[in-house]
């Protein structure tokens, strides 16, 4: 782990993503020392601080550490989070001149690879996501919902969950965001209420609208996902993995799941 540059892995207790989770993060693939959709991870960091109204971040010197870190690595999980610095009155930031940069590396999951051939088991949670167009999209520090819902799921036979926001729309799993086909016709829910707008859901939605392929953003409740032909799941890890069982139904069609696999596929050999 390496912060503000430094190889260590203690962070000072006055740091304001300890006391008020104040920032953000991201989580990339790393293969054969090159961390896939770099531009895209560093894209999603600036947004995240730019609607956070956090301190300066020297991005030239982030994005140096993070290809540091990758270098040599075969297959890792690289994960980069931007606090607001140490330090402020309260929750006020007055005082801070520059956000805190850690970087730091995990082995890469090796479950994924099985889930890609039997296709993962979803599961609803009890946990809903509460609506909050100002966060809404961010993949900030405040996780304390998906630490419930994964509590949850651990707690079941199910490989991820499936998270309805508190009005009872559809939004996302756990640790990933979906599609789904009915028909020809390919759906994603919107997510500007709640959830987090994830690299690969970015990736896939643009390599579909290349492709001529509309995928159209709703806000649907459970029953429309559960009469779908098929539902895939998504994250910059997966990347992509099919469907085979939402609570009680079925999924056994792999259309779309094919079509946007070999996306990834694309992705991986750039």
């Amino acid at each position: 782990m390496w912060i503000n540059g430094t190889e260590e892995s203690l962070l000072s207790a006055s740091d304001r993503a300890t006391q008020f989770g104040d920032g953000c993060f991201t989580t990339a693939a790393v293969h054969n020392g090159v961390i896939q959709l770099l531009e895209a991870h560093l894209h999603r960091l600036r947004q995240g601080c730019e609607r956070l109204m956090m301190p300066e971040v020297d991005w030239a010197q982030l994005e140096n550490e993070m290809r540091s870190a990758a270098r040599s690595q075969s297959q890792a999980v690289l994960k980069v989070i931007l606090s607001a610095g140490s330090g402020g009155r309260g929750y006020s930031r007055n005082g801070i001149a520059c956000a805190t940069r850690i970087v730091s590396l995990s082995p890469w999951p090796q479950h994924y690879q099985a889930l890609q051939q039997q296709g993962a088991k979803l599961q609803t949670s009890p946990v809903a996501l509460a609506q909050n167009p100002l966060l809404a999209g961010i993949k900030h520090l405040n996780r304390l919902e998906q630490v419930l819902i994964r509590a949850h799921l651990e707690q079941s036979d199910a490989d991820e969950a499936l998270v309805l926001d508190t009005a009872g729309y559809v939004v996302e799993c756990c640790a990933a965001n979906l599609f789904w086909r009915q028909g020809e016709r390919v759906f994603t829910p919107d997510l500007t209420l709640a959830g987090v707008d994830g690299i690969m859901r970015r990736y896939l939605m643009a390599k579909m609208a290349a492709a001529g392929q509309i995928c159209h953003v709703v806000r649907c409740e459970l029953a429309q996902l559960l009469a779908a032909d098929e539902v895939v799941i998504c994250n910059a890890l997966m990347p992509v993995l099919p469907v085979r069982q939402l609570d009680e139904r079925l999924f056994s069609e792999r259309t779309l799941y094919h079509r946007l696999q070999d996306s990834c596929y694309l992705m991986e050999a750039k």
